[in-house]
């Protein structure tokens, strides 16, 4: 009789597979699971058992892909996307979607616009489970193994679907007393002797604000003391009265309804639409469509 050898979930341990690939090591592969440095190891060893070839030269700083290992990447990313496609399918035959959703979005929206409409998700759809992380940085969805992004601006990359969720722009402004102490600026031209805060998010370019009036792109070079990588913390000191900020009117409008910032150049706005993005290989995913249209919904029953 032959004797019971342990067999582990393959999906599983090729996701832990992925995963030590991405992060570069089992102990950063391991925070990033929630599991034990140990643990992902013996999945990894179980793994290269069933297998029956080693698929990760170790070294005390990093782990390396053997040839089998290459290969093995490439197979583990189908299987692990048909796996999941089933997964919907299946969810989608019971009419309750469910499953593991991995979201990413901009520090200020995310935080404030986006993490509220995943509560609401949540509240809806009990059975999905939804992890939402943050960045000032390009995000490469694929790679770094995410779903879903919410982004706001209209450079959505080519092999991706962006499906728009809301129509956004971003607006000039400035506390009152700031403008009472410097003047409030008539043409573009005047921001560039205006006290301008400068955010440098993501790849936007620092120091250029991009503008349309009537359908003509314009841009203008601007500058000043302070700037930070925060929206909100420019948004502070446009409020405080230290200088012009550029920022979103889904940020700023209550703070204009309130008169503590004045629209200043009003006929210059900049487009900041708020798009899902997602690979195309989710196109057929019902937990990520069920995700999409609830987040649709969502912003433009807030939109302004």
């Amino acid at each position: 009789m032959t004797s019971k050898k342990e067999v582990a979930p393959l999906p599983e341990d090729l996701r832990v597979f992925l995963t030590v690939i991405r992060k570069a090591g089992f102990a950063a592969a391991a925070d990033e699971l929630g599991l034990s440095p140990a643990y992902v190891s013996k999945r990894i060893q179980i793994l290269e058992s069933t297998l029956a070839t080693r698929l990760l030269h170790r070294t005390s700083r990093k782990v390396a892909l053997t040839e089998d290992g290459e290969r093995v990447q490439r197979w583990a990313v189908r299987i692990l996307e048909d796996f999941q496609l089933l997964h919907d399918e299946l969810s989608d035959a019971h009419s309750a979607p469910r499953g593991k959703l991995h979201l990413c979005s901009s520090f200020g929206f995310g935080r404030n616009h986006v993490a509220p409409a995943i509560s609401k998700l949540a509240e809806a759809y009990p059975d999905l489970e939804v992890r939402l992380d943050l960045f000032d940085r390009v995000v490469d969805i694929v790679s770094e193994g995410f779903d879903l992004e919410i982004r706001v601006g209209d450079d959505i990359p080519g092999q991706h679907i962006g499906r728009q969720l809301v129509s956004n722009r971003r607006v000039l402004c400035a506390a009152p007393d700031y403008l009472a102490r410097r003047g409030t600026p008539q043409q573009l031209a005047d921001l560039e002797q205006h006290d301008c805060l400068v955010i440098k998010e993501r790849d936007n370019a620092f120091g250029i604000w991009h503008v349309e009036r009537d359908g003509v792109q314009e841009s203008v070079r601007v500058s000043g003391p302070l700037s930070s990588n925060s929206g909100e913390i420019v948004l502070q000191w446009g409020l405080d009265g230290r200088g012009v900020l550029q920022r979103s009117l889904w940020d700023v409008k209550p703070f204009l309804d309130q008169g503590r910032l004045v629209h200043v150049l009003p006929e210059y706005t900049e487009s900041a639409n708020v798009w899902a993005v997602y690979p195309t290989r989710l196109a057929n995913s019902g937990k990520l469509r069920v995700c999409v249209e609830f987040l649709q919904a969502h912003f433009r029953g807030l939109s302004l």
